[in-house]
């Protein structure tokens, strides 16, 4: 019987991925095999020695001690692309909110709840619409900074917009690059894409790369009524030098599911309350992915969307599956393979891949290995943690 710990609401969607007669899933639960959150902030003191697997229900992963569970051999993953479209949706919005003054001329109408005559109200309201006039999409040049699962599908909307597209980035990976709509533009470098862009929406993950990526001397770069929009992560942002260009006139204005005290102050800020994923559908989806990968994990050890190890795959065989992470150093593998031919035990079928530091290897081997052979394993300078994995009847 598996343990799952949840720390946040998961939607039940994702909770029934684990079937009660091999799962045990609850808030509180002791001895966890595994661990299911959202925004919670995970310590270390929370991560108990049974822990092998944490599952975060969306993207970002900032919440949880990334080193110390790679250390521990805990796989930790995310769910990217499962609340893609949720996000894609909110940029949308924010395209319309940055191009017309939707959000002034529906604070205006609200202001005019004295008036109780629909004739004085509508003469009114046709004398002062002029003061919340603004500009169609068509035509305009949207820059997309990161073309990942979200990004891609930004780009798309601004092609059926009528918007010009631009695209920046600089590890794109294959598969981004084959979604992505031969319309873009690719552009070779940041500043070239911000000063041609009248709206620009950051799709990036935080990283050493990417912190504070849009500073005050980006800034420069742009045009002064660019409107940039930023539903990725508030800290690819440098807030202070956004606010300072809001203040001077040097940027349009600032869209963006991050506030802070700082922008609530500026009138050209236009802030949401990290809705960005808040859709039934997106937390249903990664709730589900979530599930599935970690039951995935627990039952045959294969890894999907893992942002400390390596993504692998080997099909279920016959006989029984060890699964072992250790240091990426040399002759580890002959090492362990040479144990198990000591102990008189055909090996089926065997998948390593490695990762930054660390390596992840399935072995299928023909016989039950006892506690001497797994204990020797172990005992290989260098392995981190080993796993006699028992498939589900």
């Amino acid at each position: 019987m598996h343990k799952i710990l949840t720390l946040n609401a998961i939607a039940l969607k994702g909770l029934e991925q684990f079937p009660r007669t091999h799962y045990e899933v609850a808030s509180e639960i002791g001895n966890p095999d595994a661990i299911v959150l959202r925004s919670h902030k995970l310590t270390e003191a929370e991560i108990t020695p049974e822990v092998k697997a944490i599952a975060r229900a969306g993207a970002g992963v900032n919440n949880i001690p990334l080193q110390p569970c790679t250390d521990r051999g805990i796989v930790v993953f995310n769910t990217p692309g499962a609340n893609a479209n949720a996000v894609k949706e909110l940029v949308l919005a924010g395209l319309l909110l940055g191009s017309r003054d939707i959000a002034g001329g529906m604070e205006y109408v609200r202001s005019l709840k004295e008036i109780t005559d629909e004739r004085e109200l509508n003469v009114l309201l046709e004398k002062e619409k002029k003061r919340f006039k603004g500009e169609e999409l068509v035509g305009k040049t949207l820059g997309v900074v990161g073309l990942g699962a979200i990004g891609s599908l930004v780009a798309e909307v601004g092609l059926m917009l009528g918007m010009k597209v631009m695209g920046y980035d600089p590890a794109i990976s294959v598969a981004a690059a084959w979604r992505l709509p031969s319309d873009v533009q690719s552009m070779e470098n940041l500043p070239s894409l911000v000063s041609k862009a009248d709206f620009i929406s950051l799709h990036l993950p935080v990283l050493d790369s990417t912190r504070g990526l849009i500073n005050a001397e980006l800034l420069k770069h742009f045009k002064s009524t660019a409107k940039l929009m930023n539903f990725a992560r508030s800290e690819v942002v440098d807030t202070h030098a956004v606010a300072e260009a809001l203040r001077n006139d040097k940027l349009g204005h600032y869209i963006t599911d991050f506030p802070s005290p700082e922008l609530i102050r500026e009138p050209k800020a236009m802030l949401m309350p990290h809705i960005g994923a808040s859709t039934v559908e997106a937390e249903e989806n990664c709730a589900v992915m979530a599930a599935v990968q970690v039951r995935n994990f627990l039952e045959y050890g294969n890894i999907k969307n893992s942002v400390n190890f390596p993504t692998l795959y080997l099909e279920p065989s016959e006989g029984f599956r060890l699964a072992i992470s250790n240091k990426n150093v040399p002759k580890m593998l002959g090492s362990i393979l040479a144990i198990i031919a000591d102990h008189d035990i055909n090996v089926i079928d065997m998948l390593n891949k490695s990762r930054d530091d660390v390596a992840y290897t399935l072995i299928d081997i023909a016989d039950a290995p006892d506690n001497a052979l797994l204990e020797e394993i172990r005992g290989i300078d260098g392995v981190i943690n080993v796993r006699l994995i028992e498939q589900p009847e």
